[in-house]
């Protein structure tokens, strides 16, 4: 009785089924006992029929447990084991560097020592910024690209100011040696090959870093941006003969000119490795195409994209690719759109909204042309999960890995916040609510524009909304402004950080 009394409130409304309905449908363990009692005064069939219904709840419950134990007990959250890899990695190297530097011998003043040891910790920084960009499959699904971009922005920076100091320190021990001024002095190093090479790399380096600057950033193309980065590379080259012509740390013995060069082909190894050969392997081996093109609305379009042996494709929900489509766009440009359903070994599917060039033409992309596709990136994932019951908060079109998450089997109870102007916006709202029928979950749309009425992500409305919210998983997905705005609220709320897992817009 109180399983039909479930299933007459979800028929009414699917997207909530009341507590009592779930506790009915998984039984205890005590009531599993309770029941078999009476197993013996029944038919054989009957009792037959009735144990398989009991055995199919007893090993749900048990799955579902499972899971729930699974996810509590991890020891060490991904995230954590992947941070203390990659700082490990990097502090061992520099305290191989310094035991080198120090073994090495002083330079001919001490200016120019100091500014040899400037420029080996700035060669260590360049080989850092090589495996922040190298998008290795193992940091990239724990740490995530967008926080890897972040590092790489803020070590770049670094790196930018470590060469100028570096440059400044030579010339002025130069200068000082020579007893000469330090214009004639710069002149006369410029004369020199091996310096002329580092002055290159020092000068396209400023320029990068002046292009990245956030005042600059904002006034100019994304294209125009990327094809100035892309001189890093050429930067780097140059700064890797530059030091093999000029320090004498790394040639000082067979051991260290054996760890130099295993540094460096290790770093470019990654970067190749991840950026050229794995992409164009993965599209060779999957043959990727467009399967259907289906408007969602006026202004949002979905691509279905098929290929061969997608089940070997290490692609989850939440995760996102970079899409290029022949014929399309220039083959140079590739946008970034998080798949919209989960993977499931057949096909996968974008959903974008018509805010630029590219996605506003994917209407036009004809069904059956090849697509090529790099990734999947992200760790957006259910990977880091640390509670049985989860809150996906999305904003716009950061519904999409909200959306694809929903498909995959999570331990514990839902709870969505999808944040749009209007009723009209909320794309992909229809299959959330089937999705979070089946899962007893909860679907709140939050409507109105910014800036009218108290804000929907204060504390007290997300506490209004989630009352456990200090007990769930949290995953955010939307605008900046949204994204800060929701992870200021969860930390006012006290939401533990290792609970909390978000995905910034823009990888720039």
């Amino acid at each position: 009785m109180v399983q039909q009394k479930a299933r007459a409130r979800s028929a009414v409304d699917p997207v909530a089924v009341d507590a009592p309905a779930r506790a009915a449908e998984e039984p205890s363990a005590g009531r599993l006992r309770t029941c078999m009692l009476f197993l013996s005064i029944l038919p054989a069939t009957s009792a037959e029929t009735v144990a398989e219904r009991l055995t199919f709840h007893a090993d749900e419950g048990e799955a579902v447990e499972a899971r729930n134990s699974r996810v509590r007990q991890r020891a060490v959250a991904p995230v954590i084991a992947a941070r203390w890899a990659l700082w490990t990695f990097v502090i061992v190297n520099l305290v191989i560097v310094e035991v080198l530097f120090f073994t090495a011998g002083a330079g001919k003043n001490g200016v120019l020592t100091v500014a040899k040891f400037v420029g080996l910790h700035a060669a260590v920084l360049m080989l850092f910024q090589l495996l922040l960009v190298a998008r290795l499959p193992w940091l990239d699904r724990r740490i995530g690209m967008d926080r890897l971009t972040v590092w790489h922005r803020w070590v770049g920076f670094t790196l930018l100011w470590t060469i100028l100091t570096h440059a400044t320190l030579v010339v002025l021990g130069y200068a000082t040696l020579d007893k000469a001024s330090m214009g004639k002095t710069f002149l006369a190093l410029a004369g020199v090959p091996a310096s002329l090479l580092g002055m290159l790399a020092a000068t396209i380096i400023v320029v990068i870093g002046v292009v990245s600057a956030r005042y600059v950033r904002r006034r100019i193309s994304y294209e125009t941006w990327h094809g100035v980065h892309l001189l890093l590379y050429l930067a780097l080259g140059l700064a890797f003969v530059h030091q093999l012509l000029e320090t004498t740390t790394f040639t000082s013995s067979v051991p260290a000119r054996i760890y130099w060069w295993a540094l460096w082909l290790f770093a470019f190894g990654a970067l190749v490795t991840g950026r050229i050969v794995m992409p164009l392997w993965r599209n060779n081996y999957h043959r990727f195409e467009v399967a259907a093109v289906v408007p969602e609305s006026d202004d949002v379009v979905s691509v279905h994209v098929t290929g061969r042996h997608l089940d070997r494709l290490p692609a989850r929900a939440g995760q996102f690719c970079f899409w290029r489509f022949p014929g399309h766009n220039h083959w140079w440009l590739a946008n970034p759109f998080s798949l919209s359903a989960a993977p499931d070994g057949r096909t996968l599917r974008l959903t974008a909204r018509a805010v630029g060039t590219t996605s506003a033409g994917l209407r036009q992309v004809p069904v059956g042309s090849r697509a090529f596709v790099e990734g999947p990136y992200g760790a957006f994932t259910s990977l880091h999960r640390t509670r049985p019951g989860a809150l996906l908060i999305a904003g716009g079109v950061g519904v999409t890995p909200i959306r694809s998450m929903l498909e995959e089997d999570p331990a514990g109870d839902v709870v969505v916040l999808y944040r749009v102007r209007t009723e009209s916006d909320a794309v992909l709202a229809g299959e959330m609510r089937t999705l979070l029928a089946d899962r007893a979950g909860h679907l709140h749309l939050l409507t109105g524009r910014t800036g009218e009425g108290a804000s929907p992500f204060a504390p007290d409305r997300l506490r209004a909304l989630v009352p456990d919210i200090t007990e769930r998983d949290v995953y955010v997905c939307g605008p900046p402004a949204m994204t800060s705005a929701v992870l200021s609220a969860l930390r006012d709320l006290k939401v533990p950080a290792r609970q909390v897992h978000s995905e910034r817009f823009g990888l720039a």
